[in-house]
């Protein structure tokens, strides 16, 4: 009996072990992040506190993958989650020391380039720093490590190919382009006349090919004045350019004084031309006020019937910001959700906005001196637009914020390198998926359900600092407190069925009016009965 009970006591023990084990196992489930494709665990550290500068110290597991910073804990309902990518991270520091007192005095602090600061303290005997320390400073920084981007590792197939998007030689035809006074050259197909434009350059169709090397010389990096957008009707025009190269001699050029005088003769509601200087020495106003210097090229163009030559120092940080703004005002194409998609690869991407050196993807060197938030000004700007003008765009807050977001990422390879050039060298649209493909395959997240196609309206938007807003959905976002009860992309989604239910019912009334009308229209105009008068005689 003694052996029997012996035996029963230790099979409970057995099966307590094993169901203990189960759900540690099930519970180590729980807290393990969802993988991505391509994506795998790199480490892992147990009992690991978060400080949470609003809702205070939270303990849990952290993870890092070849792709994100993961933290959960399961001790809140519903469980507390932190999910970072690894591209967003600008610097990662250690703090306190071995021998560092009181709680929460010793772990990590990760700063990152969307404005949050992470930080998680570790328990000094577990010795679980150091690791995440060193895996952290490998993953979120693979360039300054030789390795490559989570975007060369990312594999998922979506139903439409975002690369396919844009073609330069579509969006010139649906300009008017080529025409009498502008031709469309292949003169940098090889990118030898400048290697941070596109291919494919709009030029004014009696300069010939040779003197656009001339021009190329005397603007800085080959950076010649190139048409953006032409007015369907005045053909008043947007063309950019770097800066020319005068010197401290005040040189000219005769070839470029030609050039631009072919610019302005191409528009002929117009005998004047306006060069916008948005050098921040030269014009310090277009620097501080990005919409309000859009705004007058806008104006320029629409009321004054004036072409416009923009030019910063480079031309592809101030220039694409004013170029793209002005274009989203005055072009309703590109207030839609596949125009604006159009509108960032062509005045951003194909022009050479210095995505890798403004951002510093991969890249451990968080002071250098490149890094700059020129693209994040420009889509706050164009949100500014869209308090302003609520129903003039398709696309709502969600796409500006998922836009952000992947700029950072490194997920997709859509904001990678600096030129086209770099793009097509490294065989991005084989080897990356494109952030177009993730949104175009979900385009009801991203609509705005108030739109109102406006296509032939020009928006001039207020720029008084009055009028502008601090962008809480985006700068605000991580602080609980000032988040709406339920996702407002959620909502969108309500109200995008709810408008399609109302349509169809409209479009049901519509059909039974014209039905009755038409039945209405065949009684009136059937042929009467005849009818034999009843005569008396008398």
């Amino acid at each position: 009996m003694r052996n029997l009970s012996f035996r029963r006591a230790e099979l409970n023990h057995v099966l307590k072990g094993t169901q203990v084990l189960r759900e540690s196992n099930k519970l180590a489930e729980m807290e393990e992040p969802p993988l991505l494709p391509g994506e795998n665990i790199k480490d892992m550290a147990k009992d690991v506190t978060y400080i949470c500068p609003f809702t205070g110290a939270v303990r849990g597991t952290l993870t890092v993958t070849n792709y994100r910073l993961y933290f959960k804990s399961m001790e809140r309902d519903p469980p507390f989650v932190l999910d970072a990518s690894l591209g967003v991270i600008s610097r990662v520091e250690k703090i306190g020391g071995a021998s560092s007192r009181g709680e929460n005095s010793y772990g990590l602090e990760t700063v990152c380039k969307d404005i949050r600061n992470l930080r998680f303290a570790h328990k000094p005997e577990g010795r679980t720093r150091r690791s995440i320390f060193e895996n952290l400073m490998k993953y979120a920084f693979p360039v300054s490590n030789n390795l490559p981007l989570f975007a060369f590792e990312y594999k998922e197939v979506f139903p439409e190919n975002g690369w396919k998007l844009y073609d330069s030689l579509s969006e010139h035809r649906r300009q008017g382009i080529p025409n009498e006074s502008w031709r469309i050259t292949k003169i940098n197909e090889r990118y030898e006349l400048c290697d941070t434009y596109p291919a494919l350059l709009v030029v004014p169709a009696n300069i010939p090919d040779e003197e656009l090397k001339r021009v190329a010389s005397f603007r800085s990096r080959g950076r010649i004045p190139v048409l953006s957008w032409i007015h369907p009707e005045s053909q008043a025009t947007i063309t950019r350019c770097s800066q020319p190269m005068v010197g401290v001699s005040g040189k000219r050029s005769k070839e470029d004084e030609k050039y631009l005088q072919a610019i302005m003769d191409s528009n002929a509601q117009s005998h004047k031309i306006l060069i916008f200087d948005a050098r921040p020495s030269v014009n310090a106003v277009a620097n501080k006020l990005i919409l309000a210097g859009a705004l007058r090229i806008a104006d320029k163009v629409e009321s004054g019937k004036t072409s416009v030559v923009v030019h910063c120092s480079d031309g592809w940080d101030r220039t694409a910001q004013l170029t793209s703004l002005a274009m989203l005002m005055l072009d309703g194409y590109y207030r839609t959700i596949r125009g604006f998609e159009v509108l960032v690869e062509k005045e951003w991407l194909s022009f050479g906005h210095r995505f890798q050196l403004r951002l510093g993807h991969g890249d451990k060197n968080h002071a250098d001196a490149d890094r700059s938030p020129v693209f994040l000004q420009f889509i706050d700007c164009v949100w500014q637009m869209t308090r302003q003008f609520p129903t003039a765009f398709e696309f709502n807050e969600y796409f500006l914020i998922t836009i952000l977001d992947h700029l950072y990422s490194c997920l997709f390879g859509t904001f990678l390198c600096n030129s086209e050039q770099q793009r097509g060298k490294e065989n991005l649209p084989k080897r990356t998926v494109s952030l177009w493909s993730y949104i175009n395959s979900q385009l009801e997240d991203f609509t705005n359900p108030l739109y109102g196609s406006y296509s032939n309206h020009v928006l001039y938007p207020v720029a008084s600092m009055r009028h502008l807003e601090l962008w809480v959905g985006y700068y605000v976002r991580w602080n609980p407190r000032m988040k709406p009860q339920e996702p407002i992309h959620n909502r969108y989604k309500e109200l995008l069925a709810k408008r399609a239910e109302l349509q169809k019912k409209v479009e049901e009334l519509q059909r039974e009016i014209s039905n009755r009308s038409t039945s209405s229209s065949e009684r009136a105009s059937s042929p009467a009965q005849c009818v034999t008068p009843v005569q008396t005689v008398v």
